[in-house]
């Protein structure tokens, strides 16, 4: 009988049955105690903050407080802490109208409307507190901090942060393919950067440094500077940062200093995330994550670079997101039309000319990678066939028939199915 594997992908899932004869192994991350009250997992970390004081007795001195939370583009479970954290807040003297929640939107576009209300998650908060969306090209709404000692980043923050007594961010901790891991210090750059800062970080000096990939922080530029950025703000900042499984359910949490903290759920989050298998393989099938990441093709992109320490030189990599809502900005739309109509060497060397990237052109960058090791597949619903075109990969409509056809084609019946796409990354670790 075949196996059939649940894929994560758009809301519902997407079945994927495997063709008889094809061996799989299912790539997942390690099991994680699912605790029975998530409420009871924020209000612990709360109470016990690392390097840090409580809400409440860094509040009592504070008459603003600004607190940055994610986009749509990350699963963070803001219903379950951002009402109890305003209300620690509040119960020490800082007013509600003194209180913002701000959304790091890095250079995406604003949540508004529905999806604003499913990111906050909380009718209670959009009904008491200012919740304002982060605009990285709005210059007046910014303070620029000069520029990083190292490297010469141009650094911009968002005044409302920079302004405010009490600085708290939170986020999701997983799996990043740039910056290591995500959370902590990237919710405050590029997450409410200034246009310069966040086209600086994707530049191709950046990116195409060997250590700017996935689980990787030592020695990686991307969070070197961004701890540079945190030391030029020069004021005790907060995180909470949270760790949640497949299912999306909460699973770990930790509030403190926002470095510490950050590292707190980075050594969490590594014992489940990365994942060590004693071979590669010639075929390779994963996803963007499903709902909300593969929502675009740009975010698509992720999980075409995350498995790819798994992929044989030459072998096909096959990935399924619904990408609902097309492909992507305008900005990214007109990268991948510069991509197509160069050379792939022609395009990087245009990008390692340049100190600051075009918008967007960093997963443009990114795609390369994945299409340098092998050929890239891509099963998608919400993709019109324009939109398909400007994606420079093979487009398939049948999951089954295409692994199937890579099988027959490489000659190798063992497949790699990494159903949760970029939130778990595999790696090769020979014997």
């Amino acid at each position: 009988m075949a196996d059939t594997i649940d894929l994560a992908y758009g809301r519902h899932g997407l079945a994927l049955t495997l063709p008889d004869g094809v061996v799989p192994t299912i790539v997942q991350k390690r099991p994680l105690p699912v605790p029975s009250d998530a409420h009871a997992v924020i209000e612990a970390a709360l109470a016990a903050p690392l390097a840090s004081p409580t809400i409440g007795e860094a509040a009592r001195s504070a008459r603003s407080t600004c607190i940055v939370i994610c986009d749509i583009t990350r699963p963070v479970p803001n219903h379950l802490f951002l009402r109890p954290m305003i209300e620690r807040i509040c119960a020490a003297g800082v007013p509600l109208e003194g209180i913002t929640v701000l959304i790091a939107t890095g250079l995406h576009r604003p949540n508004l409307g529905d999806e604003l209300a499913e990111l906050i998650g909380d009718p209670w908060v959009l009904q008491h507190v200012r919740v304002a969306n982060h605009d990285a090209r709005d210059e007046a709404s910014h303070r620029m901090l000069g520029v990083t000692p190292t490297r010469g980043t141009p650094v911009g923050i968002d005044r409302r942060f920079v302004d405010a007594d009490l600085k708290i961010v939170t986020g999701l901790v997983e799996p990043h393919f740039m910056a290591g891991y995500s959370g902590g210090r990237k919710v405050i750059a590029p997450g409410i950067a200034h246009e310069s800062t966040i086209r600086t970080f994707h530049s191709a000096r950046f990116m195409e440094h060997a250590s700017a990939t996935s689980c990787v922080l030592d020695n990686n530029p991307l969070h070197e500077e961004q701890l540079a950025v945190v030391a030029m703000l020069d004021a005790p900042i907060f995180a909470l940062n949270t760790v949640i499984d497949e299912e999306r359910r909460l699973v770990y949490a930790s509030y403190g200093d926002v470095l510490v903290s950050h590292m707190d759920a980075v050594a969490y989050m590594r014992e489940a995330a990365e994942v060590h298998l004693p071979r590669r393989f010639r075929t390779v099938v994963t996803t963007s994550a499903g709902h909300p990441l593969d929502k675009t093709y740009y975010q698509t992109v992720k999980g075409m670079v995350t498995p790819l320490d798994i992929l044989e030189p030459g072998g096909t990599l096959i990935i399924a997101s619904h990408c609902a809502e097309g492909i992507g900005s305008p900005e990214f739309r007109a990268s991948q039309a510069r991509l197509l109509a160069s050379t792939p060497e022609a395009f990087l060397e245009s990008l390692l000319a340049k100190d600051q990237a075009d918008i967007d052109e960093w997963q443009s960058e990114m795609q390369l990678k994945s299409q340098r090791v092998g050929d890239v597949a891509l099963y998608s619903e919400g993709l019109s066939d324009d939109d398909h075109a400007l994606t420079g990969v093979r487009r398939v409509t049948n999951l089954g028939a295409s692994v199937a056809e890579s099988v027959h084609r490489q000659g190798d019946v063992d497949v790699a199915v990494v159903p949760e796409g970029p939130y778990v990354v595999p790696f090769y670790s020979p014997a």
